[in-house]
């Protein structure tokens, strides 16, 4: 006779629900559960996952938060040592990088929207602006990319000077920038605005130019060229 979940080993509850119904029908918890394997000696493995997507500030992150916690922030918790924070944020870290992989199939620097969709993946959880120069060929296929700077994009701070030396460097005949607001909203700045004139000035006179300035937010983007800024 089948077990009746009631009668079932709490531990094990996670590991029944995949076999009779798959991954999808699993909560955060149960997933988060199946991955920490092991609870402690208060804590089975779904409380310390409950207590995993409660430890972000109650900010509605979910499993979102695994991008934005420290292996330090989750070592705070009952049952979780070092070794099974770093295995999680290994699996976040994968499962950004299958997101970005599955953008990059339909990666054409051509259309706004597929840059946007490709870099989304890799700056969006990003605690701190990163500001990407890609350099791009005749063609507009890459060439390479770089980060030009780490929080900020400020017109002082970001000198044209470094975004020339590097496309010389790399044979470009086009640039993009990308760069990403943490607090979630695309909409440009003035520093934006200012760093965008300046290099799309300068484009002008070396013959780099500037094809978009793209600012990617929480699921949602900016780009330059779209509107009507460049």
């Amino acid at each position: 006779m089948q077990m009746q979940e009631a009668e079932l080993d709490v531990d094990a509850l996670p590991y029944e629900r995949f076999e009779r119904f798959g991954a999808g029908a699993l909560t955060d918890a149960e997933l988060l559960a199946i991955m920490i394997r092991t609870g402690s000696g208060t804590h089975t493995p779904m409380e310390i996952g409950q207590k995993i997507l409660a430890l972000d500030g109650g900010n509605g992150r979910g499993l979102n938060s695994l991008y934005h916690l420290s292996v330090e922030d989750l070592m705070q918790i009952d049952g979780i040592g070092r070794i099974k924070a770093v295995k999680l944020k290994c699996i976040a870290e994968l499962s950004r990088r299958m997101a970005a992989d599955g953008a990059k199939q339909e990666l054409s620097f051509h259309n706004p929207r597929s840059v946007a969709d490709y870099y989304m993946e890799l700056l969006r959880h990003e605690e701190q602006e990163r500001v990407i120069l890609v350099a791009l060929n005749q063609k507009l296929c890459k060439i390479d990319e770089t980060v030009l700077s780490i929080g900020t994009c400020n017109a002082s701070l970001l000198e044209v000077r470094d975004v020339f030396l590097y496309a010389f460097s790399k044979k470009a005949v086009w640039l993009v920038l990308l760069h990403n607001h943490p607090g979630g909203n695309p909409a440009p700045s003035e520093a934006d605005l200012e760093v965008t004139a300046k290099v799309k000035e300068a484009g002008e006179i070396t013959g780099i130019r500037l094809v978009d300035h793209i600012i990617i937010g929480n699921k949602c983007y900016l780009s330059f060229k779209e509107k009507n800024l460049l």
